[in-house]
């Protein structure tokens, strides 16, 4: 493919180099087709170059750190880089330290990065409705904290992610989340009989807004609905394929 990555940005983040990245500009084909950057599901030689397109797309020079996601609360603070095989488990990722990326992978998840301007401190989320229910941005705020950030100087958003037309879930999922705060109602909408249609990018952009962040955006672009611009795993489930990829969202503070 020869087109050109495509890069979605907010102004909230402005001060920081910053993308939301899809599918365009990889060199993955078949299902994969495009900026695919997992390595679990395409030839390593495809996910390496594309990772490196990625990273040049946004900050040209800077070592990218992603970490192995397990749709966990966890969060790592970087002091120094690592090597892709040593990853660490976790969702999110907490940095002062310039000349680096932040990057969390998605496919239907949501992405959220954050940007503290004045004490000069990033982080990056993966923010499935898991990771979210158990309060991962939450712990991402407390260790931007943790580097001298303050809540209220603090902008997050949540980037491309399922979208609530495209995502109905059974009636053990919204039950779950209504008798952990009945305020969560606000986030379904009937659908079929033990069904319902869950909005993922307003409950994660509600957990910002509850942890008092100070400047919350949402990118409002369906995973699921927009096949040239983004993978989705539930799209590809949906369509019994055999795998799915992954795109990137990244975030870096220049040297």
């Amino acid at each position: 493919m020869n087109e050109p990555v495509e890069v979605l940005t907010h102004p909230g983040l402005a001060g920081a180099a910053h993308g939301f990245l899809g599918r365009r500009g990889g060199v993955s084909t078949g299902i994969h087709a495009g900026l695919n950057v997992s390595y679990a599901e395409d030839e390593p030689a495809h996910t390496a170059e594309n990772r490196r397109r990625a990273g040049d797309a946004v900050l040209p020079g800077a070592r990218l750190l992603t970490c192995f996601q397990v749709h966990s609360p966890d969060v790592v603070t970087v002091d120094e880089p690592w090597e892709d095989a040593d990853r660490p488990h976790a969702d999110a990722l907490v940095t002062r330290q310039t000349g680096v990326l932040l990057g969390v992978l998605t496919a239907d998840c949501a992405p959220v990065l954050f940007h503290d301007a004045h004490a000069g401190v990033i982080g990056a989320a993966h923010a499935g409705w898991k990771g979210a229910f158990t309060g991962v941005t939450d712990r991402t705020v407390e260790a931007m904290e943790a580097l001298g950030a303050s809540r209220a100087n603090i902008a997050a958003v949540v980037g491309p992610c399922i979208a609530q037309k495209s995502y109905e879930v059974d009636s053990a999922f919204e039950r779950r989340l209504l008798e952990a705060g009945g305020e969560n109602e606000r986030f379904f909408r009937a659908g079929r009989e033990g069904h319902a249609w869950f909005d993922l990018e307003g409950y994660v952009a509600a957990r910002l807004h509850a942890a008092g962040v100070g400047q919350v955006g949402m990118l409002g672009q369906d995973t699921y609905a927009q096949e040239d611009r983004f993978f989705s795993f539930r799209r590809a489930t949906h369509r019994q394929e055999p795998g799915y990829g992954r795109q990137i969202s990244l975030i870096g503070l220049e040297p």
